[in-house]
């Protein structure tokens, strides 16, 4: 995959290697080139953790057990294995394991303008420019939130506020909320500020949703051993369509347990289907509810099927459970939607996903739709490489119990490219001496 304009003359670069961001994957190519006697420069915006910090609601939690936080030569070692750190707990293992990769971590430091400049590249930066003959960006996909087209139609009079600047119930004026989006963060807010004892309105889309606990097993544990994680995206039929796939919702809060949203209606959580509509007195919803559970449902349960089969297959022992019953129904009749006149909200909380932001890299490696074309995060411009990515090459690539593989592979790669480049040069050199 290497392009030959970045071929020819020795790049004199500042450095071998700079990594962009030190969230678990710049710290992981860190420092897992490291371990092959590289040291690069890791450039950090903002400081280590602060993403897990700053942009999580207070009661965060992992979705997936403790055990599958296994960064390089860094897994878990606390006393809940089976549990989910809170979001203090994720700061201070991420902070404990960048003590654990050392190096050269610059926090603070933000990135400009990445720039292509001979066999290497240039970075603009807040602290000056300099030159690497290798970056890997790892910045993550997920960098501005992307809020519902109709939302500047709102009354001023409602807080506005999206899934990443939402903190506590109590942080919100009095009033009933409206959460917009179901997926992860949207299904978890509504269900943070329910317990609260808040009034919540909650509008529903195709998120699908997950067990927590099946057969005697955690879900996540049953599907690491069926190898679902490690299945490369080459593998899916349609790889593009898996990358833009909601993830599905379910909780590690209270010890980790699923989240049905039907028996959260029955307990007066108000739900409605697709957001529609925003007038000055008036907020309406599509009349796709009852279908949008149903299909969150059938995901569930084939979820449930696949371990069934798997477990039959494997001629495991284990507990049988009941087949899933819906436990609320939508009413036929059509949602009214919300009278602000008569029921004003306080604030609306906007759950409905991120996009990517890499306008600030100048070199050719774009879809068109403004996501890296990569192969496993190598791309056609030789020397810049992605890592964090979600589905970058599993399902796994963006998160604790994956980014470890890819940084890895990404460091061989890069560590036989130097080597190659250094061979090259002794050879030129040795053609001089010889030739003089």
């Amino acid at each position: 995959m290497l392009n030959s304009a970045h071929d020819g003359a020795r790049f004199k670069a500042d450095h071998a290697v700079v990594v962009i961001g030190a969230g678990q994957a710049g710290l992981s190519v860190a420092y897992q080139l490291q371990q092959r006697g590289i040291r690069p420069v890791v450039l950090e915006k903002h400081r280590i953790g602060y993403a897990w910090d700053q942009q999580r609601w207070d009661s965060f939690c992992l979705v997936t057990p403790n055990w599958q936080c296994r960064l390089p030569d860094f897994p878990y070692d606390g006393n809940q294995p089976e549990g989910f750190m809170p979001k203090a707990e994720i700061v201070a293992y991420l902070q404990r394991f960048a003590r654990h990769v050392g190096g050269d971590v610059r926090e603070g430091v933000a990135v400009q303008r990445l720039t292509p400049k001979g066999s290497g590249y240039r970075l603009s930066t807040s602290e000056g420019e300099m030159e690497a003959e290798h970056v890997v960006v790892a910045t993550g996909g997920y960098h501005a939130p992307r809020r519902h087209p109709l939302a500047e139609r709102l009354p001023a009079s409602v807080l506005q506020l999206d899934a990443r600047a939402y903190r506590n119930p109590a942080a919100l004026p009095e009033g009933p909320v409206l959460v917009v989006g179901n997926g992860q963060s949207g299904s978890q807010i509504a269900e943070d500020l329910h317990l609260s004892g808040r009034t919540v309105h909650l509008s529903v889309g195709s998120a699908p949703r997950s067990p927590r606990v099946y057969r005697g097993r955690d879900v996540v544990d049953w599907l690491d051993r069926m190898g679902y994680y490690d299945m490369p995206i080459s593998d899916h039929a349609d790889p593009r369509s898996v990358r833009a796939k909601t993830n599905h919702f379910l909780t590690g809060r209270d010890g980790g347990r699923e989240i049905d949203l039907r028996q959260r209606a029955t307990e007066g959580m108000r739900l409605h289907g697709r957001l529609a509509t925003i007038a000055t007195d008036h907020i309406g919803f599509a009349d796709d509810l009852a279908g949008n559970l149903d299909q969150a449902d059938a995901v569930y349960c084939r979820i449930r099927s696949s371990i069934d089969s798997w477990i039959q297959q494997q001629g495991i022992e284990a507990p049988l459970e009941p087949p899933y019953s819906p436990c609320w129904q939508p009413s036929a009749m059509a949602d009214p939607g919300i009278d602000l006149s008569r029921d004003p909200l306080a604030a609306v909380i906007w759950c409905t996903g991120y996009r990517s932001d890499f306008s600030w890299i100048d070199a050719p490696v774009f879809d068109g739709a403004g996501l890296p074309a990569h192969e496993r995060g190598v791309t056609q411009s030789a020397g810049l490489y992605f890592l964090g990515l979600p589905w970058l090459h599993t399902w796994g690539s963006g998160r604790f119990c994956g980014v470890s593989d890819d940084a890895d592979y990404l460091a061989r790669l890069i560590s036989l490219r130097l080597q190659r480049r250094d061979a090259s040069q002794e050879r030129l050199e040795c053609t001089a001496i010889l030739g003089s």
